[in-house]
């Protein structure tokens, strides 16, 4: 169980949050570029410092007196970039986190990169790599998964195949996960609750089966034959319709009816 309550202030407004996530729970993060869910993550991580509690299973990583060094806190941290190390292989990359070739093994199996473990990152395409990032993340064994948007430069197909796959090693691994997204499908296919984030402030959204039949507003930004694109949470999502609208009008949505538009 992780619990946080922190306030950190940042160049145009004042982040502050108070957060739970359970043993095992898998919670998405959304909001507008800027608002902060980032530093949210790095404070976590203990990359930056906050004032404030940050406590997990008891232990207190960050308060008053006391501030346990990103070394200690046994979090994996995702990013957009992959960060892998180029002069190694695919599994020198995961047996450097630690040297259990057994487990490093597993992994490769679960993200079907078996075959690939020889290669180097530079001759893998995106989508490889960022399975590699993930199996690494896991070598850790880690007390909190912090994911920061890590399939948003990938194509769609790669994206849901690795969604899919973040699935089955959250399922195998049962870690606490907080992952940053601004896709809706995305949102709604791996998060248990959401929460979002705007200007340093943080709004929960509910668990995902109530998220997904409630009804949201949401505003046209652009006709499109065969449906209109709406702005909502932080994307720009399309939806199927015969109707007439006009750009700018306010429209209701329910998440199912969404789809990624740019």
């Amino acid at each position: 169980m992780l619990r946080a309550r922190v306030k950190k202030r940042l160049k145009s407004f004042d982040l502050e949050f108070s957060l739970e996530i359970g043993a095992g729970e898998f919670v998405m993060l959304t909001g507008p570029s800027g608002s902060g869910k980032t530093t949210l993550l790095r404070i976590l991580a203990g990359l930056e410092r906050g004032e404030g509690v940050v406590e997990v299973d008891g232990q207190i990583w960050q308060d008053r007196s006391r501030f346990l060094p990103p070394q200690r806190r046994g979090v994996s941290f995702v990013f957009q970039d992959y960060a892998l190390f180029p002069n190694m292989s695919v599994l020198q990359n995961l047996l450097y986190v630690q040297k259990d070739r057994s487990l490093a093994m597993e992994l490769l199996e679960m993200v079907d990169l078996v075959e690939y473990q020889d290669r180097y990152p530079h001759t893998l395409s995106g989508g490889q790599k960022q399975r590699v990032a993930l199996a690494r993340a896991m070598m850790k064994r880690p007390r909190l998964m912090l994911l920061d948007e890590p399939l948003s430069a990938l194509d769609p197909k790669s994206r849901s195949y690795l969604q899919g796959k973040i699935q089955e090693l959250h399922e195998a691994f049962g870690v606490a996960t907080l992952m940053v997204s601004h896709d809706i499908a995305e949102i709604y296919r791996l998060g248990e609750r959401i929460f979002r984030m705007e200007r340093g402030s943080l709004t929960p959204l509910g668990k995902n089966r109530l998220v997904q039949s409630q009804i949201y507003k949401a505003e046209v930004v652009d006709l499109v034959d065969g449906g209109i694109l709406v702005g909502f949470m932080g994307g720009i999502y399309q939806i199927a319709t015969q109707k007439s609208y006009r750009i700018g009008q306010i429209v209701d949505v329910r998440i199912e009816e969404l789809a990624l538009g740019v």
